[in-house]
């Protein structure tokens, strides 16, 4: 199963941010606005992300709720008719949570820097080291701690939870 090193971060401020990303990355953020549905699952997390009418992904992962890296295992399908899988989806399992957020996404190496605007949560900083197959996860952590280092994110933001987790703590 595919797998990464994760940490997100809770941001007060967004243009710090985007300007350290856009220097490591040399390049200009790509905007991309997404709407994950999440579905009732019993192990681990299944959302459906819809990018556009004729594009999605269906995402089944699983990762520890813990402060700083932690190694996320996941497995990606590609659909050009999302709303359709979405319908079976939720006759299926049921929604548990919508998230919409918009993704400004940068690029560095085998890295992805995700500056997220989240809807009814704020702004959050997200990195992804995306690991080899056998390659030991020590390895993304040490990466993900320098691009920390170099984007200068304040360790006492860091958060544990998904976004769906989240909000579902802020109906609660």
């Amino acid at each position: 199963m595919p797998r990464n090193v994760e940490i997100k971060v809770r941001l007060e401020a967004v243009s710090p941010y985007l300007a350290r990303a856009e220097a490591i990355s040399g390049s200009a953020a790509k905007i991309i606005p997404q709407e994950d549905i999440f579905f009732n699952c019993n192990s681990g997390r299944l959302k459906l992300r819809i990018l556009s009418q004729n594009e999605g992904e269906l995402i089944y992962y699983e990762r520890p709720d813990q402060l700083g890296p932690k190694t996320s295992y996941y497995v990606i399908s590609r659909t050009q008719d999302p709303n359709s899988l979405s319908k079976v989806l939720k006759q299926a399992y049921g929604v548990r949570a919508i998230v919409r957020k918009e993704r400004r996404l940068f690029l560095s190496g085998r890295s992805r820097i995700h500056i997220d605007s989240v809807e009814d949560l704020g702004n959050f900083l997200e990195l992804e080291v995306v690991l080899e197959e056998a390659e030991d996860p020590v390895s993304g952590e040490r990466e993900a701690h320098d691009l920390m280092q170099a984007l200068q994110v304040d360790k006492t933001n860091l958060i544990h939870q998904a976004y769906v987790d989240l909000l579902e703590a802020n109906e609660g």
